[in-house]
């Protein structure tokens, strides 16, 4: 099974590519669930749901999974991680013991080169930059084969394409 992480700070374009990849080697792809939950829960979240989240998204892929061979996701457990600690300086250990797993075959770690876009579910476009660089310190700490995706719109995806090909071939 491979899958792909589409990951990175928020406003990095991960849904796009994620869903445009997907559509480009016609396979399947797993939404972020934080998204769906966030609006749902209809309160401010807590610490727990990034747990609740964490767990829902994990689950979603494994389903995924059961029905094909190459499976893109919009998320991760970097995604959590960072998002725990950022925001109550601890982090659930599930969620830390998950990454450590690494149950993704490559990380496409999205560029802050992207405009940010006003969403009222994001926190921080003031921290863009140390964000970036807590998912490059992080994907390096825990050697995760990554690249770091740059571009906008085509340029972005056929950027991911390039990565995830010769990812392929090195499989082969």
């Amino acid at each position: 099974m491979i899958r792909i992480s589409v990951t990175g700070p928020e406003s990095t374009g991960k849904s796009w590519l994620a869903k445009h990849l997907a559509e480009h080697y016609q396979t399947q792809w797993v939404p972020e669930y934080a998204r769906k939950y966030l609006k749902e829960i209809n309160r401010p979240y807590d610490y727990n749901d990034i747990l609740n989240i964490a767990q829902k998204q994990f689950e979603s892929e494994n389903q995924a999974e059961a029905t094909t061979e190459f499976l893109f996701c919009d998320t991760d457990f970097c995604v959590t991680s960072i998002w725990c600690n950022v925001k109550y300086e601890k982090c659930h250990d599930w969620i830390t013991a998950k990454l450590e797993q690494n149950t993704y075959s490559l990380y496409l770690l999205c560029d802050i080169d992207l405009p940010w876009q006003y969403d009222p579910l994001r926190e921080h476009p003031e921290m863009r930059s140390e964000l970036f660089g807590m998912y490059i310190n992080l994907l390096e700490e825990h050697r995760f084969n990554y690249r770091v995706v740059n571009g906008t719109g085509e340029e972005r995806l056929l950027n991911a394409v390039t990565f995830v090909d010769e990812y392929l071939k090195s499989v082969k």
